[in-house]
């Protein structure tokens, strides 16, 4: 879940500053100076939305070893640490895509792959994982994690979120500019109330259109369910890992993103997690879905 919060996050922050600073440099004036310029808001929305996105997509990784503070490991460290490498590196092998690099973290059992270029990923697991799985469950979810690698889902999660960035940043003008119009009765050009909306309206659209991503986390998570089944012949370690999951303490957020861990969180807020029920994702391997 990490590498889908650190993304959602960091692809908000970077909208937003974007966004600030081409106001700033007067684009806003001259999209609305004669009224809205539909096509040319169509233009900036897609600049900035999909700008955003692959910003926050290249910066995955160093931000995500930032925020574990994850340390890069190369199997010199020690025998387990040389396990480790070679799993990932016989998986990546056998999925047939380029050596990931691989690191450690402290923390509770979890485990994380992220990367904007599926050949220069980053796989990494916590010490909680492997102080609390035998071999055969680590290498069950190392699978998942190669899995999510293979299918590009980094990617794919990119190019959704720029989609639904573009509406974001096209509709919360159109607001803004209404309600400059109509409640703060600005006459020429455009007021502070249209600045104000606009920020407002791209913080409320954005946490709505996080629920379309947070459904398509969920969905990839049953194929990297299934991927790892199949890199290891077998669904019945990563049924085991699940299993044991569900009887653990889940991995802790960073500080720095605590507040946006709701994943499991029942009711409503379910809407936004990013990975379904364990329960959900044993049945469907056990169903052979």
């Amino acid at each position: 879940m990490k590498r889908i919060v650190l993304f959602l996050l960091t692809n908000l922050a970077v909208m937003l500053v974007l966004s600030v600073v081409l106001s700033v440099l007067g684009v806003d004036r001259f999209l609305t100076e004669s009224g809205i310029n539909v096509g040319a808001l169509l233009v900036f929305s897609l600049v900035v939305g999909f700008g955003g996105s692959f910003i926050s997509l290249l910066m995955s990784k160093p931000m995500a070893k930032w925020s574990t503070r994850a340390q890069v490991i190369d199997g010199s460290e020690g025998p387990e640490q040389r396990w480790l490498v070679d799993t990932v590196h016989g998986l990546a092998d056998k999925a047939g895509i380029g050596m990931p690099e691989v690191a450690l973290y402290e923390g509770e059992p979890n485990a994380f792959a992220t990367g904007a270029f599926k050949n220069s990923a980053l796989v990494a697991v916590s010490s909680g994982l492997l102080q609390s799985m035998n071999r055969e469950e680590v290498e069950a979810v190392l699978g998942h994690e190669i899995s999510h690698v293979t299918n590009g889902d980094m990617v794919t999660l990119t190019l959704i979120q720029g989609v639904v960035n573009t509406f974001v940043v096209f509709l919360s003008r159109i607001v803004g500019y209404i309600v400059d119009r109509t409640v703060f009765k600005t006459e020429r050009d455009i007021g502070p109330g249209y600045y104000i909306t606009v920020i407002v309206c791209q913080i409320v659209f954005g946490v709505l259109a996080s629920l379309i991503v947070a459904w398509f986390s969920r969905w990839r998570e049953f194929r990297a369910d299934a991927g790892s089944a199949q890199l290891l012949g077998t669904s019945r370690p990563m049924i085991d890992a699940l299993t044991r999951l569900g009887g653990l303490e889940p991995g802790a957020l960073p500080q720095s993103i605590a507040s946006a861990g709701i994943s499991n969180q029942p009711g409503f807020m379910a809407l936004f997690s990013t990975h379904p029920p364990l329960a959900e994702r044993i049945a469907a391997l056990q169903s052979g879905q």
